[in-house]
Formats: C-alpha cells, sequence, structure tokens
C-alpha cells in the first residue's frame, strides 16, 4: 500500500505539563485521517527554541508528506515557532509583507495601535507564504521544503482548525491517491452541544471526520454547519458519508431541529 505519511508537532509547556488537553493534535490528526493520510508520529515539545528546532528537524528527516504544527505563533517572548522553523530550515526570519498587511487591518479595524510585539507575528521564515486566519490574529505559515507541505498553525482551538482548513482549501500540494468527498447539512434550532453526543459516536462507528461549525450564537437562534468528510474508494466513501448524513438527520429529527438547503 502506498502510505502518504504525516506527523504532527504539538508547542507548549502546559501540553507538556497535563494542564492543557492536547485536543488540537486529535483535531488535525483526524482532517488529516480523513484527506487519506497517515499520522505516523505526534511529537510535543516545550517552548523552547532548541526543542523547537529539533521537533521540526527531526520530522523533516523522517521525509513525511506533510507536517502539522500547532501552537507558539502569538506576540509574546515565548512563541517561539516562526524562529524555531526558521532555524530548522536553516533560513532567516523576514517581515512578510503579507502577513504585515493581514495583522494590521485587523489591529486598525480595532482602533489598536501596532506595537513591535504585535509586528513580531509577522516574521515569517524565509521563502514562506501567509495562512489566512479568519477566527484570530495571528497568520499560520505555510512553506513547501524539501516536497514536504509544512505549516504551523496558533495554538487557540478555532484559530488552528481555521488556519487548517484554509491551508486544505488552498495551499495543500501533496494529496494521497484516494477520492476525497465531503458533504453538508445546515440546520436552525439544534445547539451544537446537543447534538455533540452523537456525533461523537458516529465518528466512532464509521472512523470518518465531522465536525459542527456554529454559526450564531449556541443559546439564541443556532445555527450549525455540519461537515463529513473522508478520503477512499469512491464508491465506499460515497456509502459511507451518505450512512453518516442519514443518521445525523435522525439525530437532528429528534431535536427538533430545522433543515436549510444552505446558509
Amino acid at each position: 500500500m502506498d502510505y502518504w505519511f504525516a506527523e504532527i508537532v504539538t508547542i507548549g509547556n502546559e501540553v507538556l505539563s497535563g494542564k492543557t488537553v492536547n485536543t488540537n493534535a486529535s483535531h488535525i490528526g483526524r482532517r488529516l485521517t480523513s484527506l487519506g493520510f497517515t499520522v505516523r508520529r505526534i511529537t510535543v515539545v516545550m517552548d523552547d527554541i532548541d526543542e523547537i528546532v529539533s521537533g521540526f528537524r527531526e520530522a523533516i528527516d523522517r521525509k513525511p508528506k506533510v507536517i502539522v504544527s500547532s501552537g507558539g505563533l502569538g506576540p509574546t517572548w515565548d512563541d517561539k515557532t516562526a524562529e524555531g522553523l526558521a532555524k530548522a530550515l536553516g533560513v532567516n526570519l523576514e517581515l512578510n509583507k503579507t502577513a504585515f498587511d493581514m495583522i494590521l487591518e485587523k489591529y486598525t479595524k480595532r482602533n489598536i495601535p501596532l506595537t513591535e510585539e504585535r509586528k513580531k507575528m509577522a516574521y515569517l521564515p524565509y521563502g514562506a507564504m501567509a495562512v489566512e486566519n479568519n477566527e484570530g490574529i495571528a497568520p499560520g505559515i505555510y512553506i513547501y521544503h524539501n516536497n514536504i507541505d509544512i505549516l504551523a498553525t496558533p495554538g487557540v482551538p478555532r484559530e488552528m482548525e481555521n488556519v487548517l482548513e484554509n491551508f486544505i482549501n488552498k495551499m495543500l500540494r501533496n494529496k494521497p491517491n484516494l477520492k476525497y468527498l465531503e458533504d453538508f447539512i445546515y440546520v436552525e434550532n439544534v445547539m451544537e452541544s446537543a447534538l455533540a453526543p452523537y456525533v461523537k459516536e458516529l465518528v466512532k462507528k464509521y472512523d470518518i471526520y465531522i465536525k459542527t461549525h456554529p454559526k450564531s450564537y449556541e443559546l439564541l437562534r443556532p445555527i450549525l454547519e455540519i461537515q463529513i468528510a473522508g478520503s477512499g474508494r469512491e464508491e465506499e466513501i460515497k456509502v459511507k458519508i451518505e450512512k453518516v448524513k442519514n443518521e445525523l438527520l435522525d439525530a437532528i429529527k429528534k431535536l427538533n431541529g430545522i433543515i436549510r438547503n444552505s446558509l
């Protein structure tokens, strides 16, 4: 079998200490698996420049198709992922105009001054591209190195998920030789938390990627976009997605949800 290997690097003392559960790695693993990758290793390293460099270099040396990291892209002194990735690749950090413009626009809209600490988030490894972060400030970092897609995402889960999706949809070069399919359900009047137990069981039952995307406030007028995705032989994955969709529709009916054709 032609395996398309992927690796995940999580950066953060809070994960190593047990203060924070590594849900980012779980999400990235599920998402990459849904695309047809085999996640071979998850590495967790400290907020230490040498450890970050080592984590990236060791992953690169194993020559996966994709490396995705989370954490360490913010404005504070201990956000060292960009520097660590640059050193691992043997390049310098540079002020990336696209990243700078993204950051400047967001702070300007909020009438907040652009300090040196905030400007720090616009320094990317030479040759890297900024990945839009629609849920926060710090852009993701994408670079194609030695035939490896390398993506660094922020540590805040909703920001990580957004940057990861933007990367998959717009930048990912290495794609497994499998058919990738996805479908969506749009529903009103069902809270994400109410549907969560059904989603959890279906993920276990079918080994498929299911993600609920809230489009309004949970307690006022809940609206959800539900994504169902997977890779495999076309007919097999079609059947699996259809089964999952039907079971989700049954669950939504029990919860008195209203199905919409679009948002």
